[in-house]
């Protein structure tokens, strides 16, 4: 079927950063003395499950990102094709049956019937009050109130059963891959695998990709004649407004700390490096910034451009190009409200390195203030920006789901966390408590960023040098006590460690 492509604001955004991350990551490749540290990262089993389920998250966000609208079957006056107004993504697709199976409104998870009463007519006449049967949920059964959990056991069974297999051939690749490498037979590499004698700790991200891919399995059997999470109150699929608000907590992660680095690198190593008036002017910018709640500068945005898209309605060809370009201002207001606190990290670590030796030597030798800044400062506070970029990510997250549930945050249209926690919000206080939209967004938001921070450890624990120098101490001391020597000689050896120069990182 003819179709026509659609690039948002935050897909060309979205492709930018993709293309910044995969060049950063073949300058590291071949660069060994900045391969080193992420090596490091490798070397954590924490921080690769936890970058295994982010692998799935961003799968998942990047298939929703490349969006696309289908042609009718019907053509304008002139021939020309005639798209829709929809704007769909290949995750859309992917997930049909999830998007259009809606029921008639609230239905449990893995139910057959609707959650609540409601009057049906009887074929001789007669009218009764009771839970009618889901449109689609568990169609298939012909007496659902003895085929229900047999039916949903054995579907679990055969997915995990999916999802394993094809784990195992994931583990026979890998293995064969890893015997080439290291010249080995195939059962000696998984020996070493499973007794977890490799630097990258493979038996962790297995562990991480067998759990996830046997959920996948279950779910995947599950959703094809079920609700697995249940049904919202205009019986929209619950996993399916899920999975669409992955894209959107991404998009604030991720965008708002690319527009965040330009001030905080630029405000801050000036800040540090220069001193004087321009140290004095940043300190107060951000002082008075850090002065306003962000809460209300945010509302106070978002409503002024919210004018804005309401009174020029004819910038916009759909619906989803004005709620992504709210959704652009919002990761803009959050990026300038936002700089300010790794501005200042990078303000102190620039007045240290500005003393350095070196650094006093290239102004003796009368080098320019931009190459000492690009060739010397720059790299050496690159740490400090990769840890705080990274545990930023969580931060944001949640801040977007603080903002929908307020009213200040995505469009209503859009489907993320924030806005499915605000529309639970009156759906707990009624009698029965509908407790499944809440509880998925919960569940994927604390999933996501429960493993953005433990890779975040990881990437802190392998980039900065506080943290290596404790490292090198404790092995050093490790090392002492297995050589048995005398407390004398160990002192002498921590001190020499401690004592010891530390290269530019």
């Amino acid at each position: 079927m003819p179709f026509d492509p659609v690039i948002l604001w935050t897909d060309a955004l979205i492709y930018l950063l993709v293309i910044i991350v995969v060049s950063f990551a073949w300058h590291v490749r071949n660069d060994e003395h900045l391969l080193a540290p992420w090596r490091r990262v490798t070397h954590s089993a924490s921080g690769m499950s936890a970058l295994t389920v982010l692998f799935f998250f961003v799968t998942i966000g990047l298939l929703d990102t490349a969006h696309f609208r289908l042609a009718l079957d019907h053509k304008n006056s002139q021939g020309e094709t005639v798209y829709s107004v929809e704007v769909l993504s290949l995750l859309d697709v992917l997930v049909t049956p999830l998007r259009n199976n809606v029921e008639k409104t609230y239905s449990a998870p893995l139910a057959t019937h609707l959650y609540s009463k409601e009057t049906i007519d009887l074929p001789d006449g007669s009218r009764i009050r009771t839970f009618a049967r889901l449109e689609f949920g568990g169609a298939h059964l012909q007496n659902p109130e003895i085929e229900h959990q047999a039916d949903i056991q054995w579907r679990i069974l055969i997915g995990i059963g999916y999802g394993l297999i094809f784990w195992g051939f994931l583990v026979a690749s890998l293995c064969l891959i890893l015997a080439r490498r290291c010249q080995q037979n195939f059962l000696q590499c998984l020996n070493t695998i499973w007794r977890r004698k490799t630097e990258v700790p493979w038996h962790a991200i297995l562990i991480t990709l067998a759990i996830i891919l046997s959920l996948i399995g279950a779910t995947y059997m599950l959703a094809t004649n079920y609700h697995v999470l249940g049904t919202d109150k205009v019986g929209q699929d619950v996993l399916y407004q899920s999975l669409k608000s992955i894209r959107i907590a991404l998009i604030i992660g991720t965008l708002t700390t690319l527009i965040m680095l330009p001030f905080a690198l630029l405000l801050g190593i000036m800040a540090g490096y220069f001193r004087g008036w321009i140290d004095d002017v940043i300190q107060y910018t951000y002082t008075t910034l850090n002065s306003i709640p962000s809460v209300l500068l945010i509302a106070a945005a978002v409503l002024m451009m919210q004018v804005y898209i309401e009174t020029h309605p004819e910038l916009f060809e759909t619906i989803a190009a004005r709620a992504d370009l709210r959704l652009l201002f919002l990761c803009i207001i959050l990026g300038i409200t936002s700089w300010t606190g790794l501005c200042r990290l990078l303000r102190g670590e620039t007045l240290k390195l500005r003393e350095m030796e070196y650094i006093q030597a290239a102004h003796a030798f009368g080098v320019s203030h931009w190459r000492i800044i690009t060739r010397h400062i720059l790299p050496n506070v690159m740490h400090i920006v990769l840890i705080a970029t990274v545990m930023d990510f969580s931060g944001l997250v949640l801040a977007e789901a603080v903002l929908s549930y307020v009213g200040v945050g995505v469009d209503p249209s859009m489907i993320s966390f924030g806005t499915m926690i605000n529309a639970a919000r009156l759906e707990m206080a009624r009698e029965p408590m509908v407790w499944w939209a809440l509880m998925s967004a919960f569940g994927f938001m604390l999933t996501l960023v429960l493993s953005a921070n433990l890779f975040a450890d990881a990437v802190q624990n392998a980039l900065d040098p506080r943290v290596q120098t404790l490292t090198h101490k404790y092995k050093i001391l490790r090392r002492s006590q297995k050589n048995s020597l005398t407390p004398s000689k160990q002192a002498n050896t921590l001190n020499h460690s401690t004592n010891r120069p530390k290269r530019d990182s």
